[in-house]
């Protein structure tokens, strides 16, 4: 029944947010990293682009190439279920694999809001990074997140070990990031990775948030939505994994 799968998902957001306040490290570290590299590098960014371009450049880069980092919060929860071998105790109960899923996201997604939210605000407050469109910048957020969380369960998932999840993450989130323009403006690169670019979600994710300081909607939205579909892409990896058992066995 609908108001008995709220009651069951509703437990497991609570019992998923106790497990990641209680051992706060991972997400503390994802919450200083990104505000110390705004701190250290938005001068050299600043000297590059002059104004609030290079201002933007900054805070988009640490948002973009941080936050693909975090999806670290997201998949190491997963795995480490499998690890100890509770995500089959889990799945013997009445739960569908949706409701698990939901469990973890939502705190997770939390996580990612707030750091976002505390890069944009120091941008703000301190760099006095200007922002024309409040709304879409709110609706670029989410998006995002839900695309890290998506992409992070799908890989906690997947992976066979602690390991292989962290080189996954490393790895990957700085190729994406890199690829899709965060760091190094794809106006500076090689003319083939502008042509690959498009195939980074973190391509869309720097798009999406220079609309969203722009004002531009249209840009905005479109971005967005692409984000996504990168989301629903990897949420159904993650459900297809969860729901036949194929990512239930790991190691550390």
């Amino acid at each position: 029944m609908p108001r008995e799968a709220l009651h069951r998902t509703g437990a497991l957001v609570r019992h998923n947010t106790m497990l990641m306040l209680r051992e706060p490290g991972p997400l503390a570290s994802r919450m200083v990293l990104p505000l110390a590299f705004l701190i250290l590098l938005h001068p050299l960014y600043e000297q590059a682009q002059r104004g609030q371009r290079g201002i933007a450049q900054a805070v988009i880069a640490t948002i973009v190439t941080f936050s693909l980092l975090a999806m670290s919060i997201a998949g190491s929860t997963f795995l480490t279920e499998r690890i100890w071998h509770t995500w089959e105790r889990v799945r013997a109960t009445a739960a569908h694999p949706a409701e698990l899923l939901i469990g973890k996201a939502v705190p997770v997604i939390a996580a990612l809001l707030l750091q976002q939210a505390a890069v944009l605000g120091f941008g703000v407050a301190v760099l006095r990074l200007a922002v024309a469109g409040l709304p879409l910048l709110a609706l670029v957020m989410m998006a995002w997140a839900l695309t890290l969380v998506g992409m992070g369960a799908a890989l906690g998932l997947l992976a066979r070990s602690l390991s292989g999840l962290s080189a996954c993450y490393d790895i990957g989130g700085m190729i994406l990031s890199s690829l899709g323009g965060a760091l190094v403006p794809l106006t500076a690169m090689p003319a083939w990775i502008r042509h690959v670019a498009p195939a980074s979600p973190g391509y869309w994710a720097v798009s999406a948030l220079e609309g969203a300081l722009r004002g531009e909607a249209g840009r905005t939205l479109t971005a967005s939505a692409m984000l996504l579909a990168f989301a629903a892409g990897a949420c159904l990896i993650a459900v297809v994994r969860a729901s036949r058992g194929w990512g239930r066995s790991a190691q550390l």
